[in-house]
This record gives C-alpha cells, structure tokens and sequence, in this order.
C-alpha cells in the first residue's frame, strides 16, 4: 500500500511551496499497557499538553523522529478496552479514529499498545481497529511481565497471522524502541489480512449502514464498515461536544434496524461480540503457550494482604496518612518561601515605585493575586507526586477497591476517593483529579461535592477564630485541635450527605459498580512520575492562576475606590467608602441574623479570592499591619471590637459561627473558575455557589439562633 504524498517519510519534494503535513500517529490501548510510558519514551520533552475543545478530555500531543530525521506527530488517545464509548474518553478515542472530530485530523497510522501477558484481551480493541483499514504496528509491550508468569508468545506468528508489524517490546525499560522507529519509518505499511464472519442474518444490516456512512456521512468504505459494526454492537451510546453527528438518513436505518430485532427479540449486538471474540480466541492459540498452574501469582499474594478486609484497611490508612501529612508538613518550608519571596517582590516593588495607584495595583493586585495562588504550588506538586507513585505501582486501584464500599452508600463508588482526598489540601487538584471517574454523573456529583472538604485555605480562618474564640495558655492545646478537626469532620460530612442527596435527586439512576482492573504491581517509575508531577503543576498555574490573577485585580479595585475624600483617614474608614465596604453595609442586613456586620461582610467578600484572604481584610478594617505574619494584635483587636450599641462583636457564638460558615460556603473563585473549565459550562459551578452558600447560611442561622437562645 503506497501512503498519500502528503504522509510520505522520505522521496522527492513536492512542487507546492504550501509546508507538508506532518504524518500523524495515534497511540492506542487498554488502561496499564503502557502506552503513556511509550508516548513519552518516543516523544520526550517535545509534548503538548491541553484539551479537546468542548470536553474535558486531555489531549497530549508529541513528536517524534523517523530514522531520516523526518518528524512525526504521535497522538496519545485516551485508554480503553473497546470502540464502544461508555465515557468521554472513550468516546473522544472513538471519534479520532473515525475522523468524527474537525478539531483533530485522523490518524493516518495507528500504534496498537497490547499487554503481552494479557493479549485475548488487549486483542478485542485490535481487532476493531484492524477493521477501520488503516496501516497498524502493534507494539507487544511488557514482554517481561509475560515472560515472569511464564508466558510464551510468539510475536512472529501474530505477525503472520494478523499482516501487520508486531515489535515486542518494553516502554519502561526502553527495549524495543529502535525497531519500533524502523517501523514507523517505512514508506509503505501493509494493511491487515485479518478476517472474521459477521453472523448472517446482521450482514444486510452492516451493507446499508455501511452504504449510507458513505453516501450520506462522507466515510471512507471500510471506515464505513467499521462505524456501521460499531454502531451495531453499542448503538453510539456516548456522544461528546465536537463530534459530527450521524445524517439523518443513516439514523433512520439504524433505527429501522433496532426496532426490527427488537420485535424479533434477537440480540445481534452480543452476537456481533461473540463472533469476534471466537475469531480472537482462535487467534490466540496458536500465539501464546501458557504455563501450567503453578499457584497464585506475585501480585495475588500481595493482593491478599493489600486487599483483606481487615490488613487491607490497615495497610490503606498508613498510606493516606502518610499523604495526608506529607502535604501538609512537607509543602510547609516551600510554601513559606514562596510567601516570603513574593512579599519580598511586593515590597521592592513598593519602594522602587513612586506611590500611586499603579504601584498599589501591581504589588497588591497584580503581584499579590499570582503570590495567592502560587504559594498552593507546593502541595500540589507534593499530591500528584504521590498520586503518580501510587498509579506507578499499580496501588491506586486497590485503594479504589478498598474505598469502594462506603463510597457506595451515598451513591458513588472508590474512584471518586481519590479527588475527595486530594481536596483537604485544595478543591482545585481534586477536581482536576476526577477525569479518572468513568460515570459522568459520578464526575459532577465528586466535582461539586470536593469544595466542602476543608482545605489548606482555610486554616487560616479556623486559626484566627480559634485564637480569638479560646484564648491564653489556660485551654489545652487538645481542646484547640478537637475544634479544628471537628471543622475537617464537619465538611466531610457535608460530602457524603450531599453526595447522597445528590444522587437520589439530581442524579438519579441505577448505582454504578465499579469494575475496575488491579494492574499487576511494578517498580516505580520516578522518570514519569516527576514528567506527571510537573506537567500538571504547570497546567494548575497556566488554567487556575490566569483567572485568580483577573478576580485579585478586580477585588483590588473594589476596595481602593471610590477613594477617601480625606488621603490620611484611617484605613478602616478608606475601605468603608470603598465598593466594597458599600456592598458589606449592603450585605449586612443578609448576614446580620448570623451575628456578622459590614466588617465581616468585607471579609467574606474579598475572601472569595481566597479563603486566607479574610485574615488580611480583618487586618486592614481593623488597622493591624502585618495580620498574616504576628496575628496576636488582629486577635486582640477583634476581642476590643464591639457594635455599634457597645455588645461585643466577636464572641465564642460568633466565632464559632463564622467558623462553620467557611466550612461550607464556596469561597474560592479560583474553585468555581476551575469547576466552569471542568464541566465546560457557567450552570454547575453556579449552582454550586448557590447550594453551597445556601447550606452555609441556613446552617449559620440555625446554628447562631439557637446559640443566642441557649444564652451563649
């Protein structure tokens, strides 16, 4: 098979002066085959990572160079088990491979990642792609994995069989490559020779599918057939945004066909899946020699100690400990320098400057805005360090399966622990970290509920009210930290009952188990766990720290005019006039059932910039300099200040109060501009400010009224 000019590695020039289209190659396969370690083995540093348009689905891009020095684009699709979407990534895989997607050009050469010691079923996926009629290499990757349970399999003989390239191979270890290259480098690639027998009475249905995919939907004939097979085995279940929709005509043949065999009570679609895997089936024994029984593996022994039901909770707790304190304690010193470094750049900026509005703008707004988010870098660097340690070695699934249980009584299952725990140290990973969650209902109910975990941001807030609330030596520092984890209690709490509502409500649906692979246990691979960590360290500062630096700006503006008529009044009275001391006096009336004033009304508003910010608003209205490093004199000011009537502003009832407030109110604009980014829609993250919001006030009141009644 001769390639089109425009994919040819190597030849005469074209005549047009318009620049050549690199050749595009798709790497596919099954979750744990090591199709990423391959993409990043062949492509390195030369990556672009984003996302497809209209889906949160990420999109990574690499090049490679052929043995001619010739560069070649590598897709790396999202893993799955089959062409039958049952999620967006699954979905977007499907699209790409079938041309449906104008933001992505077909691939015109697909690399087939398949797990030598798990080949029938690696080969289900294959053998689908084989059918669409585009040069395929099949890449046998983890070789060793085979050879350690005592697999024999015969490369050259699938070869044979399929007549497509087969390199064995091992990503991890970098073995393989070179003949890997060599393939992708050929001018020409065969087509499959692969053959199976669709069941009789469907083959009419495959021919006018196929007839109109052509005529109607522009499809090339044996993409045609592949797509008329697909939608005959799933019915196109998962659709995404950016994928071209199906013609009416094709839609009313499907259609024609579905009602037809239901009437004839007659399922063709699994009929369709047999007949596949008895093509497979046959395939593989002539492929792969298998050992006789020789007792249970390496990774089932592990298993039955990681997995018990009493060690394997164990066993799990050490572990979530040990990441609960590491992003904690170990992010501490970084993030204090980084506070220290960009309080440092302020105050340059400050005494470089002549005083005005732009100095005021650029050390407060611009320079504090990016310094409020990038101080959180460092935790979450340290999170999806250990959460790529943890994939590495094959234990994130059985902390999935472990968790699987309790996540299922509010509705969810273990996949959706994972982004929950990452949010203790902020929403912002934790969301991004639900992508994992195949159900998209699952996703959304994890995205929304992940705010009310207590993160790093608050602790600020719970420290100053502590302090304030219980002052002196005399309490016992037990009594402060029981106060502090009974806040962390509290909002998760409020997780697992708004994760239950939520999906007996909004949600509603049959409860999704969890089937999920345990990957066979491997040696950490730090190489891509370090790639992993910095690759979405920077996607966290590109997507979140762009939009809390336009927030920090504008809340800046809101508190600096309209300006005091009098330049030397106190700071308390500056803000007072300002936007935002109107709108605190205008909030009042909402928050004063709570036993909050206009002061505090300020604080809530700026802080939605970031929680930590109410420390610094407090500082300002109550003229303390310095609230964030030395807060004894801001505590010692907010026990001195009183309402206007004289009755002490800041008493336990209120603080504890305010205190609960923060735990559920959606106070991170960074949060909710994430959450817009993560369900690429304004609807969700609103909805979130307003329930959560909702549930902090009425929470309050309850709370405060019945305080003031107890005569607290």
């Amino acid at each position: 098979m001769k390639l089109p000019a425009h994919i040819a590695l190597t030849g005469r020039k074209r005549a047009t002066s318009a620049p050549e289209r690199l050749p595009v190659y798709a790497i596919v396969g099954n979750p744990n085959c090591g199709k990423t370690t391959l993409f990043n083995a062949l492509t390195g540093l030369r990556q672009k990572v984003g996302n497809y348009p209209g889906v949160t689905v990420e999109k990574k891009i690499g090049i490679t160079y052929s043995q001619h020095g010739r560069p070649i684009q590598i897709i790396d699709l999202p893993g799955a088990y089959s062409l039958a979407a049952r999620s967006p990534d699954e979905a977007v895989l499907r699209d790409v491979l079938l041309g449906r997607r104008e933001d992505t050009p077909q691939p015109d050469r697909i690399i087939c990642v398949v797990d030598a010691a798990n080949l029938e079923r690696n080969l289900y996926l294959v053998h689908q792609i084989l059918d669409l009629g585009r040069p395929v290499i099949i890449a046998l990757n983890m070789m060793d994995m085979a050879v350690a349970a005592g697999m024999k399999v015969a490369a050259a003989e699938l070869e044979r069989a399929l007549g497509v390239p087969v390199i064995p191979c091992e990503a991890v270890h970098g073995r393989g490559l070179v003949a890997l290259k060599l393939a992708m480098s050929r001018i020409e690639l065969p087509l499959a020779r692969h053959r199976w027998d669709v069941p009789g009475p469907i083959a009419p249905a495959v021919a006018e599918l196929q007839a109109s995919l052509t005529d109607n939907d522009a499809r090339p004939p044996l993409i045609a057939r592949a797509e008329a097979l697909l939608l005959l085995t799933d019915f196109d279940t998962v659709r995404v945004a950016g994928s071209k929709p199906l013609s009416g005509r094709t839609h009313e043949i499907l259609d024609h066909w579905r009602r037809r065999w239901a009437a004839g009570d007659a399922d063709w679609s699994a009929a369709l899946i047999r007949s596949r895997y008895d093509a497979i089936g046959l395939l593989c024994r002539g492929v792969v020699l298998r050992p006789r029984d020789s007792g249970p593996s390496r990774s089932d022994r592990i298993d039955a100690v990681l997995c018990h039901s009493v060690w394997g909770w164990a066993v799990f707790a050490v572990i979530m400990g040990a990441l609960f304190f590491s992003i904690f304690s170990l992010a501490e010193s970084p993030m204090n320098f980084i506070d220290g470094q960009v309080a440092a750049f302020g105050g340059w900026v400050k005494g470089a400057m002549a005083p005005g509005d732009l100095r005021d703008l650029l050390a407060d707004g611009v320079i504090g805005g990016v310094g409020g988010i990038v101080i959180f870098l460092p935790q979450i660097l340290i999170l999806f360090f250990f959460v790529g340690l943890l994939e590495s070695t094959g234990y994130m699934a059985r902390a999935a399966f472990i968790m699987d249980r309790p996540m299922s009584r509010v509705g969810l299952n273990g996949r959706s622990f994972i982004p929950l725990l990452g949010s203790y140290a902020c929403a912002i990973p934790g969301i991004m970290a639900t992508r994992t969650i195949e159900n998209a209902r699952d996703r959304l109910v994890t995205i929304l509920v992940a705010p009310l975990m207590s993160c790093s941001a608050r602790l600020p807030v719970y420290l100053l009210m502590i302090a304030t609330l219980l002052p002196g030596d005399t309490v016992p520092a037990a009594t402060k930290a029981g106060l502090m984890l009974s806040m962390y209690a509290l909002g998760t709490g409020g997780v697992f009952f708004f994760a239950w509502l939520f999906k007996r409500t909004l949600f509603k649906g049959s409860p999704q188990h969890m089937i999920m692979e345990l990957p066979p246990y491997q040696p950490p691979r730090f190489r891509e766990i370090l790639r992993h960590m910095i690759e979405r360290g920077w996607l966290f500062l590109k997507n979140a720290g762009t939009i809390i630096l336009g927030i920090s700006i504008v809340l800046w503006f809101l508190t600096t005019y309209p300006k005091h008529p009098h330049p030397d009044a106190p700071a308390s009275e500056q803000i007072a006039q300002s936007f935002a001391g109107r709108a605190g006096h205008a909030l009042e009336p909402v928050i004063k059932p709570l036993g909050f004033d206009w002061r505090i009304g300020i604080g809530l508003i700026t802080s939605f910039a970031a929680r930590e910010v109410f420390v610094s608003s407090m500082g300002v209205i109550f003229g303390v300099e310095g609230a964030e490093d030395d807060p004894t004199p801001l505590r010692a000011a907010l026990r001195a200040a009183h309402w206007p009537g004289g009755a002490p502003l800041f008493t336990p009832l209120v603080c504890l109060t305010l205190m609960v407030f923060y735990v559920f109110a959606m106070q991170c604009m960074s949060t909710v501009a994430v959450v817009k980014r993560e369900t690429n829609s304004w609807r969700w993250p609103l909805f979130q400010i307003a329930y959560m919001t909702g549930t902090a006030w009425l929470v309050c009141f309850v709370f405060y009224q019945a305080g003031r009644t107890l005569g607290y």
